[in-house]
């Protein structure tokens, strides 16, 4: 019996996914202190992969990625008009830059 050697899966990304994976960045106070350390971090569909947002990344803002962590955010319960509800789930993208490399979030306002 012979073990086949795993053999990676490439992944492409069209211009229209790279345009829905990348939905808004997350400007906090957190997240603002990640660009000492070539950090951004945006909001991206529950079901974006590390490879597809790394692409969409390097294909929008024309830069170097390093590494991408992800983290899913719960939505709270909060209360509307005196009802309870429900914020929506989002998933977070901490995308680290090459050395050099920026993104300027705040360009054109």
């Amino acid at each position: 019996m012979s073990i086949r050697p795993y053999k990676s899966k490439t992944t492409t990304v069209s211009s229209e996914r790279a345009f829905e994976l990348i939905r808004a960045p997350i400007v906090t106070e957190k997240s603002t202190r990640g660009s000492e350390f070539n950090q951004v971090t945006f909001k991206v569909p529950l079901d974006a992969s590390k490879p597809e947002i790394k692409l969409a990344v390097e294909r929008l803002f024309e830069v170097k990625v390093e590494a991408v962590n992800t983290l899913r955010v719960k939505g709270k319960t909060k209360r509307f008009r005196g009802r309870p509800g429900r914020r929506s789930d989002y998933k977070k993208a901490v995308v680290t830059l090459a050395e050099g490399q920026s993104i300027d979030l705040v360009a054109g306002v």
